[in-house]
């Protein structure tokens, strides 16, 4: 991208944050960016692909950012529960947010529905090489083949996030410790057999 087109992608973050997708003026992020209306039209062809850009911009980052992470040594168990915490983040920054708004919009957009599935393809490529990692470390995962476990892990965070946007601090809580249920049972697998690197 170009300065131009940066600027107006943390102007609609920002403005994301603030009012919502539904909410959001094309003209309140070309003020924010300080750049004319026609800016956003010219790089992004409206709100809708201004989302779009921003969606995957964000998702790049964080994809990365999970790839990093669950590149390293540290015990799986751990791994997952960064994972947990970074869900938090990801909620903060608006990411969840808008992936939400943008799945809601693709049941009635085919065009947005593809792009929102090829965002999503790559969080499920990611979750599908750590279940490869935990099939070689700990044998078999029992009936499930490792896209199997990734599909089920992925799903759950989607499902997961929808809840926690839905705002019931009950159903918040809760929702957490269920996606942090399984980081229990990651670590109950891996360290009797001798694999915990604390």
């Amino acid at each position: 991208m170009n300065p131009t087109a940066d600027r107006i992608i943390e102007a609609a973050r920002d403005r994301v944050l603030a009012d919502g997708f539904a909410a959001l003026s094309t003209r309140r992020v070309a003020d924010q960016a300080g750049v004319p209306l026609s800016q956003i039209h010219y790089h992004f062809g409206g709100k809708q692909g201004l989302v779009l850009a921003l969606l995957d911009y964000e998702n790049r980052r964080l994809v990365d950012r999970q790839r990093r992470m669950y590149g390293t040594e540290t015990p799986l168990w751990k791994r997952y529960e960064q994972a947990c915490d970074f869900l938090d983040d990801d909620l903060a920054s608006g990411y969840v947010r808008v992936l939400q708004e943008m799945i809601a919009a693709g049941w009635s957009d085919p065009a947005v529905a593809e792009r929102v599935l090829a965002l999503l393809r790559s969080w499920f490529e990611v979750l599908t090489e750590v279940a490869r990692e935990a099939e070689q470390r700990f044998g078999s995962l029992g009936p499930f083949r490792a896209e199997d476990v990734a599909g089920l892990i992925g799903l759950s965070f989607l499902g997961g996030e929808a809840v926690i946007l839905l705002g019931g601090t009950d159903w918040s809580s809760r929702t957490r410790d269920w996606l942090r249920s399984l980081g229990t049972a990651i670590r109950q697998l891996e360290e009797p057999a001798g694999l915990s690197r604390s």
